[in-house]
């Protein structure tokens, strides 16, 4: 049984099904935060790279591509996203990356294997943060590096304001405890690195819009979707309601870039002594 349990139950069930269907939407929603945590990467064309939630393999590929004579695995739980990411591979004719299907707070990596450890909104959901990172650390070469990509505060998230207030979500995500924002707290980000063993972290903000679709309607079609699960026990009415005024809230964010919303990230960066 996986550590994070209940993480593998959702990513394999109704939560992995959603970001499987719309998989190429996810990486455009983020795209604006990518390259500039890709930058901080700095992945070497012969260094070993492991990521960690590799999800549907965009920065697993990147990753590849940027080493190109160097190993790169992307490890998951989700077994559709793999899959998604296996084809991608093969399509774009990419051969030094292997996807697997893993734990990362438990599976058994080579010691001292990798050279970097990146993860792109991928490592917010450990039961356990600590000993999750401190087993990502074994992997990683004295002198190696980790690099991470995780949200900022609610307070710096328009869209997800925006989306609970429309469903009438009144508690923003923990951030003591697995969620999107469980490394949103750059005191808790060091505490929790510093306890794997991790050393020389910086913690560094980034500004970004996320975005949602060309245009009102196509944005509509994938955030309803991505809100489901907080409708399905509602009246036809309520929902009806809701499905309403989100679709207001979409045109209302509707601009020549498309349907976007503010948002925050942190690269988080940090050293294998």
């Amino acid at each position: 049984m996986s550590a994070n349990a209940a993480q593998h139950e959702a990513w394999n069930g109704p939560t992995g099904t959603i970001w499987t269907a719309w998989a190429d939407r996810f990486d455009a929603g983020v795209a604006a935060h990518h390259a500039s945590f890709m930058e901080a990467a700095a992945i070497a064309p012969a260094e070993a790279v492991l990521d960690v939630g590799c999800g549907a393999g965009r920065t697993s590929l990147d990753a590849a591509r940027d080493a190109v004579n160097g190993p790169v695995t992307g490890v998951d739980i989700a077994a559709g996203l793999l899959a998604i990411a296996r084809h991608r591979a093969v399509e774009a004719g990419v051969g030094n990356v292997v996807f697997r299907e893993a734990d990362a707070q438990t599976h058994p990596f080579p010691p001292a294997e990798y050279d970097v450890v990146v993860s792109r909104h991928g490592s917010m959901f450990f039961a356990d943060p600590v000993a999750a990172f401190t087993n990502l650390a074994t992997g990683v070469r004295h002198g190696g590096r980790v690099v991470l990509l995780t949200w900022r505060g609610i307070e710096h998230q328009e869209w997800m304001r925006s989306f609970f207030a429309v469903a009438g979500v009144r508690n923003a995500p923990p951030t003591d405890a697995p969620s999107p924002l469980s490394l949103s707290e750059p005191d808790r980000v060091h505490r929790i690195l510093g306890a794997a063993g991790l050393a020389d972290v910086t913690v560094t903000a980034h500004r970004a819009p996320m975005y949602y679709g060309a245009d009102a309607d196509d944005a509509f079609a994938f955030v309803a979707d991505l809100q489901s699960g907080l409708m399905g026990d509602l009246r036809p009415e309520d929902r009806d309601r809701i499905l309403a005024a989100l679709r207001d809230d979409l045109a209302a964010h509707e601009g020549p870039d498309g349907v976007t919303y503010d948002s925050a990230t942190w690269i988080v960066q940090a050293r294998r002594p």
